[in-house]
């Protein structure tokens, strides 16, 4: 009697999902109500069961790992809302980079995804000289000519946007430069903590940077600042390099083991994450799987840490209705949630909560450029929340989400600023520290 031919995985003896991953899914549809992609598409496909039905398709090899297929994977935004509500305990997000993994390993790979996640994320100073021509074209005041022409007006939707997404004020050089290697504490020093340099954060919002440092000072952290780190490895994870995430996990553990620090501090909710993840992506390394877990022990979100040790309050307050994004990769990734608005009300401003505050805005990194349509309708949905608070600021933890809300204040033309939660803090702490130098003048 003839008997059908035992079907193989398309990705077998690669890491990646495999059917008992995916089969404990009992279609309940709980995912569709949480995920972004499906609330804006209404499409089964772009639904976590529906990627999950496409990957046990594809596991048992009735389904060709055709550029359809890789598409529905990289469309998922891995926001891990799916993977909150899962009754059963599935991760679809999780699986979803999983299968990119492993279509990285068996299909051919775009000629300029080696480019840019091997060439640039993993070395800091290309990443600066790639984006140096961005920081003169604002920096020389062309932008701000280019756009009182309305010259972008005539460019494709999509490379506005990309071009609304960009900084105010960008820096020439890079907080890597900018930064000393240690900051003193400001009065007694409660703390030695090492700060991460994360790849966006520290090059296109250096500002940012510097305000972090100063909030710690301002608390009595000693912070010690290694240039030499790399990327946090997430941006090679999301697009299937998980290999190329894991030497520069090697290389960041063995930076700041030679730290003696009570911390390692982060203020980029991606970063956060994936440091927090070292333990877990070097787990089968017999050499690093111990350090890694130690060294992600260490790692604390900026506002963790500050609640943790405990905020001094600041001489003035910044008077401001300010509303609150959570990042994807802050509030789920590691549960931070009343940590950032903790930080906000320590500044003295009027918070004031957006609906749907944890609900992603579409950013996932690069969703602006690889599908764009997808990214801007969620992030729609975001700007009619942050619009119904008529907050003068949106603050977010995470400098993805940062650039994808100012595009979406921007498209929807809004006069609202969006700053990380320290920023505002150290705000509060620069004006109390004028208003008692205007005392000591009267004084004297």
């Amino acid at each position: 009697m003839d008997t059908e031919p035992e079907t193989r995985s398309p990705w077998e003896g690669v890491e990646g999902p495999t059917e008992e991953d995916v089969s404990y899914c009992i279609r309940c549809g709980l995912c569709l109500s949480a995920c972004p992609t499906y609330r804006f598409s209404l499409r089964e496909t772009e639904s976590p069961r529906g990627r999950l039905v496409l990957l046990s398709k594809a596991i048992k090899g009735e389904l060709e790992l055709s550029e359809n297929f890789a598409d529905h994977m990289y469309r998922c935004l891995a926001c891990q809302a799916c993977n909150a509500i899962c009754p059963v305990g599935l991760k679809p997000a999780d699986l979803c980079l999983a299968a990119r993994h492993a279509l990285h390993e068996v299909t051919p790979t775009p000629p300029l995804k080696p480019v840019l996640f091997k060439g640039v994320f993993p070395h800091t100073g290309v990443l600066e000289a790639v984006t140096r021509p961005v920081a003169l074209y604002e920096r020389s005041g062309l932008r701000k000519a280019v756009n009182a022409a309305g010259i972008t007006r005539l460019l494709p939707p999509q490379l506005r946007d990309i071009e609304s997404m960009l900084p105010d004020r960008l820096s020439l050089r890079g907080a890597r430069h900018e930064l000393a290697d240690v900051v003193p504490a400001r009065g007694e020093r409660r703390a030695h903590v090492a700060y991460f340099l994360g790849c966006v954060q520290s090059v296109l919002m250096a500002e940012g940077s510097r305000d972090t440092v100063e909030v710690l000072a301002e608390n009595g952290c000693e912070v010690v600042i290694p240039k030499d780190v790399k990327c946090c490895g997430m941006p090679l994870v999301g697009y299937g390099f998980k290999d190329e995430a894991r030497d520069l996990a090697r290389h960041n553990i063995d930076l700041f083991e030679k730290l003696d620090v009570d911390a390692i501090i982060t203020d980029c909710a991606t970063c956060g994450s994936s440091l927090k993840e070292y333990g877990h992506w070097l787990a089968d390394d017999a050499e690093y799987a111990e350090r890694a877990k130690a060294f992600s022990a260490k790692v604390r979100d900026v506002s963790e840490y500050l609640v943790e040790l405990g905020i001094r309050p600041p001489a003035c307050k910044v008077q401001a209705r300010v509303t609150y994004h959570d990042p994807c990769h802050l509030c789920r990734a590691q549960g931070v949630r009343t940590q950032p608005r903790e930080v906000l009300k320590a500044a003295g401003v009027e918070l004031v909560e957006m609906e749907e505050s944890d609900v992603c805005c579409g950013s996932a990194g690069t969703q602006i450029i690889t599908h764009y349509d997808t990214s801007i309708g969620v992030l729609e949905r975001k700007v009619d929340h942050v619009a119904d608070t008529e907050a003068e600021i949106v603050a977010s933890g995470c400098p993805g989400c940062q650039m994808q809300l100012r595009l979406g204040v921007k498209r929807r033309g809004l006069d609202v600023r969006v700053v990380h939660p320290t920023q505002l803090l150290a705000e509060a702490y620069r004006k109390g520290h004028r208003c008692e130098s205007l005392k000591k003048r009267g004084r004297g």
